[in-house]
């Protein structure tokens, strides 16, 4: 594309890699300076003319912020960087495709995209259709391995603290969620619980990350049949031993130590005799304790219930956690120098160890201070010198905890094994990306060898994927050429590299750092891979596929050997605790007959002198990633790259430099470079004809046949044909070409524009033109006298005015009159009506305040009486005491004679009494008897009435069998087919004793019981009731059997009836759409029948008098109204279940994808291809017609079965509900349908559905209600977002939606043309700031799954039950009319 005026570019930058700046004049060929325009002024770019080295062209803003960075039109470096920071600044979006690669963008903040209803929004949808996440990439996994039956692997790379221990837990989380294991074992929970076990062991704070992995981790996730979890197993890589006993400044140890030390005070862990995390060596050396945010007490108590789920007990976690404080108090044991090169131990610390690990003190103290050296002759004992004897110690700490590492890994593997056979997996590897530091030493160099391994892998699938491309859709294929790492493998593993030399040198007892670097020197120098550095001897730099990287050579050799002094591992040998001894003891059977891995490496290894060597750690690394890279190339791969965006782990703060380094080393710039040399935009043909149509002529636009119209039109715009391959279903673009279709489509756009533009304003001036020229000229005519009478009008339409006034004036004065009268006259009616009422209410006033005064007056009356009784009393005991004393013994004898006499009489009359009460109670019981006799001889009556009933029917039967004698002759074989499965049926005809039209259907068996009540059910379908009969006519005949029962008050009839309908209705129906609307209306109308002839006043209401007559007399049903209120429950749950699940499929391409709206296209230039492999081509189209047909003919069968209006509104509410929330879920995930012109749609949308609502008179459902956060969300894409007021009004009206979901929308705003603007930052800010009071849910997502509570109102039915008449159609002649 030629370099012209006011083009923008991109031009290198010191600080932003990148900076933009604006073509001041064209680039001629043969210049040496292209004029730029940058924002600080004008800026001159130097060009060699001989080879003109152009800066890149920039994509049109309309292009930036794509979901694939392939689909931009300009493909390199700086289009990249400048995509990625506009989606993670501006849009707070994390999540980038990149051909087949996830980038992912570490926030450092906590988002609401993690959720179940976010899982469950993902689950099945394509992997082109939803925003980038991190689940789609699992679920893309997922569907490929059901649907292809291979197995999968999802590669999470990148820098520490970039994130991948996070994405790879949401990976495993996602599986855990979808396929769920349908076991009690709850597999899937046990897989979760591995992550806090491993992060707790394996994961530490570095500089760079608080949670950073110090191991490499695969994941296989086992699957069976169903492709539900049975299972998995881990495999771990090149564990950061040295981080036990060594942290550098500001990071910690790995966080158990600190979770342990936490916990020392509690009483399970005092025997342990563990203190503070900074009085041990091994935790303090970093100078961090503790990290923000981090409760490590709260951790250990999750390490410790994850530990039970999977099943490991508290006796293994106590050797865990006795091995683990061991090596703290290993760490505090002091080693002083005790002359020369001796050195000696005695320390507390050091007992406690002992005694923790059951191991003898004296054998540790001696062979830490000592070596044993074998001579020919003899073995000499040597003291070391303190240096040596403390890397004894470390040495020996390392391995402990490398063994326990191992430990648990393989007791986690058995936890988590799988019990059957496996039919496919899913690996998930979490493992270290492409790193440099300031010193890089054999950590390093094997993290950067595993990458140039994955990196190969990566490129050669990208490549297979390219071509399959194009062999799909038939476009000639040509060799891209691609970056192939090769080399730099073979220089490290291949023979006499430096793996091999390393090795090698290892052998050598005296071998050193320094010769080990010198061989590498010699043999690697002429090697273009290999450099060694100028300014230093003591290490080499080699080239990789991301970057140079100089390695420091200090320690390679110690590390590799990974050296243990044999007599210490024979002292943990030999140790009394199992546990610990187990470690050594497996270690020597794995070195006496460890067979390892078969890898064929690129030359034959050297072989060692010493049977019993040990593997060296290069050796182990290199087996172990030659296997795993056998497992992924034997799976499909899915690569997510995860993106530190700066040092300072700020939220959302993005480092152009940071970023593009990560970029270069983790594969995605390779991926553009592939992209970019082929045709990276590819659309499909209608995509085409959508976007471009305006560039068509008529006679193109009018032809029938798109695809060919689509060709005809490309080769009139691009001349040269090379610019783009037409496939069979897409047309590809080299890079560049999109960006010029756009360019040409502004253009005609803005042409259009103006052109309406000066019709528009020449309208407005010829129309503002002719108004003035029209009022000059009248004011020219009146001036110049043309215009006579005009003093004539103005008098006479003042008068006119003036009469008009005064008529006016008498009416309202005559209209206020008769006001005043009417309104006094019915005032003064009000008054003596409330006169009338006072006077009523003043007469039951006096009686009731007369009334209320006696009581009190009688009250006082009693309590006055009794005061004064007690007075006298006292009085006269007081008389008596005095006359006692005064009169003689003689007195006082006959005094209290008398008194004895009438105390006897007083008895006598107290026992006269009593025998009255008794002979009273007698007659009591008398007459209790004889009512419980009475009774008694109801029931009895009742019985024999029962029994003379039953009697009486048998003997009418034997009357009428002689007149039904031919009927019976001619149904003989029927009867008896019937007979012989016990259901045979007959007639019974009877008249009502006490109501003349009795009437009533019944049906019995032999055993008179209600079991072939099922050929009811089964013979009833719902399209043929609906024909020729009411539509809940199986309700009535229920009832009716019901009723036939309560009048034979027969209990045992009544509950094996209702027992074999219940039973009945639950075999009828399973997920067949019109059971169960047909079964829920029937079982609805029941429900009602049971409640209005209950004999209940507050259902019988709007019953007629024979209703009310032929109500249950005997039995009391409301338990089994209950259970039936169950069953419908359940029912109406099914049936929403069933529309949901016929609905769902039409929302979104009904309600977003579908452009309703002709002629207003949403789609936006992206060049946008599906991503994913497993896509149906031949997908149903839906509309918003598809939606609203599904809609009626819900409702259409509904109301043929007769189901209650009440009911329907229901049902039509929780379907509305549905296609609101799962449209506005869509647009949450989806940033590609927040524009303006969706809004547009979507509002047109809800409309129809509002006028379906209307047309079914729906509308006091309040479905349309449910529609509100959509219909919001519709109206923010449409409204204006720039200005103060515009915030304020959103922040008002967007009541049903939250801070989270407000923000989001703005944020994914996506301008579709040119004339649109993005919302900006600063305007997200002041909404953010108008809603932080605002109270409610900070959940992104609407519960699709809600469920509105269900009620089934009584509504009376008129249908009067003697009139039911049964269709013979209905062959339910074992129905008879008694």
């Amino acid at each position: 594309v030629a370099q012209s005026e006011y083009n923008r570019v991109w031009i290198p930058d010191a600080e932003h890699v990148w900076k933009s700046a604006e073509i001041m004049r064209d680039f001629q060929s043969g210049d040496n300076v292209l004029e730029l325009l940058l924002e600080d002024g004008t800026h001159c770019y130097p060009v060699d003319p001989l080879k003109p080295q152009l800066p890149p062209l920039r994509n049109p803003d309309i292009l930036v912020g794509e979901n694939d960075l392939t689909a931009l039109s300009y493909l390199h470096e700086p289009a990249v960087l400048h995509n990625l920071k506009v989606r993670f600044v501006e849009s707070r979006i994390i999540y980038t495709y990149c051909g087949i690669i996830l980038v992912a963008v570490n926030p450092y903040k906590q988002l609401h995209i993690y959720g179940d209803a976010i899982i469950h929004a993902y689950s099945g949808q394509n992997m082109g259709d939803m925003d980038p996440h991190i689940f789609a990439v699992a679920e893309e996994a997922y569907k490929q391995m059901a649907r292809n039956h291979k197995n999968q692997s999802i590669i999470v790379s990148g820098e520490s603290g970039a994130g991948k221990t996070v994405s790879a837990r949401y990976t495993m989380r996602y599986f855990a969620v979808v396929s769920k294991s349908g076991s009690n074992t709850r597999v899937e929970d046990k897989v979760l619980a591995s992550n806090p076990i491993t992060e707790a062991i394996g994961n530490a704070k570095t500089t760079r990350n608080d949670n950073s992995s110090r191991f490499g981790k695969y994941t296989e996730i086992s699957f069976d049949k169903k492709y539900r979890i049975i299972g998995a197993n881990m495999r771990t890589y090149l564990l950061e031993k040295s981080r036990v006993v060594f942290q550098a400044d500001n990071e910690r140890n790995y966080h158990i130590f600190y979770q342990l030390c936490s916990c020392a005070q509690l009483p399970e862990f005092k025997h342990l005799r563990l203190c503070d995390a900074d009085k041990f060596q091994y935790t303090c050396m970093g100078g961090e304790i503790t990290i923000d945010g981090v409760d490590d007490k709260k951790d250990m108590e999750e390490t410790q219930r994850t530990f039970s789920l999977l099943g490991l007990k508290e006796d293994f976690q106590s050797d865990v956690f006795k091995v683990l404080a061991a090596i703290l108090h290993l760490g505090n044991v002091e080693i002083k120098n005790s002359g020369g090169d001796k050195s000696s131990s005695g320390d507390p610390h050091l007992a406690v160890f002992c005694e923790l690990l059951n191991v003898s003190a004296e054998e540790l103290v001696r062979w830490l201070c000592h070596r044993r050296i074998v001579l020919v002759a003899e073995t000499v004992v040597k003291p070391v010198h303190k240096k040596r004897a403390v890397n004894a110690r470390d040495a020996l700490a390392k391995q402990i905890y490398a063994h326990l590492f191992d430990c648990i890994i393989n007791r986690i593997n058995t936890a988590l094994k799988v019990p059957a056979k496996q039919h496919a997996f899913i690996g998930v590897l979490d493992i270290y990306g492409f790193e440099t530091f300031d010193i890089n030493s054999f950590e390093q160099f094997c993290i950067n060898y595993a990458n140039e391994k994955l990196q190969q892998q990566f490129n050669l699938h990208v490549f297979k994927l390219e071509q399959e491309e194009y062999m799909k859709e038939d476009i000639p294929w040509t060799l891209i050429d691609f970056y192939d790492n090769q080399p730099v493998i073979d220089l490290i593993e291949a023979k006499m590299g430096i793996l091999d030399l390393l090795d090698e040198e290892c052998l050598f007892p005296q071998g050193t750092d320094q010769s080990w670097l010198q061989k590498l020197f010699n043999y690697l120098e002429p090697n273009p891979l290999f450099e060694k550095p100028r300014l230093s001897n003591e290490a080499f730099v080699i080239q990789h596929f991301a970057d140079k990287v100089e390695y420091q050579c200090r320690g390679f050799l110690e590390k590799n050997r990974d050296a243990l002094y044999e007599e210490l591992v024979d002292i943990m040998r030999d140790s009394k605790f199992p546990f610990l001894a187990h470690f050594f003891q497996e270690e020597e059977r794995n070195a006496a007959n460890s067979k390892g891995v078969k890898v064929r490496p690129a030359r034959p290894a050297v072989k060692p002198a010493n049977k019993q060597l040990r593997t060296s750690v290069g050796d182990k690394f290199c087996s172990s990633l030659s296997l795993l890279m056998e497992t992924l190339n034997a799976t499909t791969p899915h690569y997510v790259r995860c993106i530190k965006p700066n040092e300072e782990k700020l939220p959302f703060e993005y480092d152009s430099g940071r970023v593009v380094q990560q970029l270069r080393a983790c594969g995605v710039l390779e991926t553009i470079r592939i992209s970019a040399q082929s045709y990276p935009s590819r659309w499909t043909y209608i995509e085409f004809y959508s976007r471009y149509s305006i560039l068509m002529t008529h006679q193109e636009a009018d032809q029938s046949d798109k695809k060919q119209t689509c060709k005809n039109v490309l080769q009139r715009l691009i001349q040269d044909p090379n610019q783009y391959k037409f496939g069979r279903t897409k047309i590809f673009f080299r890079a560049g070409q999109v960006a010029y279709l756009e360019k040409l489509r502004l253009d005609r756009l803005r042409g259009a524009c103006v052109t309406i533009q000066k019709h528009v304003r020449g309208w407005s001036r010829r129309r503002k033109f002719l108004r003035m020229r029209q009022a000059a000229i009248i004011i020219q005519e009146y001036i110049r006298g043309k215009r006579t009478g005009w003093a004539s009008v103005v008098i006479q339409r003042h008068w006119r005015g003036y009469r008009m006034r005064q008529v006016y004036q008498v009416v309202r004065l005559a209209s206020v009159t008769i006001q005043a009268f009417t309104r006094g006259w019915m005032a003064r009616k009000r008054y003596k009506k409330v006169c009338n009422r006072k006077q009523k209410a003043l007469v039951l006033q006096k009686y009731a305040r007369a009334w209320l005064a006696r009581r009190r007056f009688q009250t006082m009356r009693r309590l006055v009486l009794n005061v004064q009784l007690s007075y006298r009393v006292q009085q006269l005991r007081k008389k008596i005491e005095e006359q006692v004393t005064m009169l003689p013994n003689v007195l006082v004898t006959h005094v209290v004679s008398h008194v004895t006499e009438k105390a006897e009489e007083l008895e006598e009359l107290k026992g006269e009494l009593q025998g009255q009460i008794e002979e009273l109670e007698e007659e009591s019981d008398h007459l209790k008897r004889q009512q419980l006799m009475d009774s008694e001889a109801k029931i009895k009556l009742r019985q024999e009435i029962s029994r003379l009933t039953a009697e009486n029917m048998d003997i009418e039967e034997l009357l009428d069998q002689k007149d039904r004698l031919i009927k019976k002759l001619l149904n003989q074989i029927k009867s008896l087919e019937v007979s012989q499965k016990g259901k045979a049926c007959a007639f019974k005809v009877k008249k009502s004793l006490n109501v003349s039209e009795f009437i009533t259907l019944m049906f019995l068996t032999q055993r008179g019981n209600y079991e072939p009540f099922c050929i009811l059910h089964t013979d009833l379908k719902p399209r043929g009731v609906v024909v020729g009969m009411i539509p809940v006519l199986p309700a009535y005949i229920i009832f009716m059997c019901i009723r036939h029962a309560d009048y034979l008050n027969d209990e045992g009839k009544l509950k094996s009836l209702m027992n074999e309908v219940i039973k009945a209705v639950k075999k009828s129906y399973h997920k067949d759409f019109e059971l169960l609307s047909f079964w829920l209306s029937n079982v609805y109308q029941l429900l009602n029948c049971l409640k209005q002839y209950s004999g209940e006043e507050e259902f019988m209401k709007q019953s007629t008098p024979r209703q009310k007559k032929n109500c249950l007399q005997n039995f009391d049903l409301s338990e089994h109204r209950q259970i039936l209120s169950d069953l419908a429950i359940h029912i109406y749950h099914q049936f929403i279940s069933v529309m949901e699940k016929s609905l769902t499929p039409a929302i979104v391409p009904g309600m977003l994808e579908h452009e309703s709206l002709q002629g207003i296209s949403s789609m936006k230039p992206t060049g946008f291809r599906k991503r994913s492999s497993s896509i149906y081509e031949d997908s149903e189209t839906y509309t918003i017609s598809s939606i609203i047909q599904q809609l009626s003919v819900f409702h259409s069968t509904m109301s043929q079965h007769g189901m209650e209006q009440g009911l329907v509104k229901q049902a039509v509410k929780q379907l509305f509900f549905l296609v609101g929330a799962t449209t506005f879920n869509n647009i949450m995930l989806r940033k590609d349908m927040c524009s303006c012109r969706k809004g547009m749609q979507i509002r047109c949308n809800i409309s129809y559905l509002e006028e379906w609502l209307k047309e079914k008179e729906l509308q006091s459902s309040n479905a349309i209600d449910t529609l509100r956060p959509l219909s919001q969300a519709a109206w923010l894409l449409q409204v204006n977002k720039s200005t103060d007021d515009d915030a304020k009004e959103i922040s008002d009206k967007c009541t049903e939606l939250n801070s989270v979901q407000i923000v989001k929308i703005l944020n994914s705003y996506t301008p579709i043309d040119d004339f649109e603007k993005r919302v900006s930052s600063s305007f997200v800010r002041k909404v953010q700031s108008l809603l932080q009071d605002r109270d409610g849910s900070s959940q992104l997502m609407l519960d699709s799954d809600y469920r509105f509570q269900v009620t089934f109102p009584f509504c009376s039915s008129p249908q009067a039950l003697e009139l039911l008449q049964v269709p013979s159609s209905l062959h339910l002649a074992f129905l008879a009319r008694i």
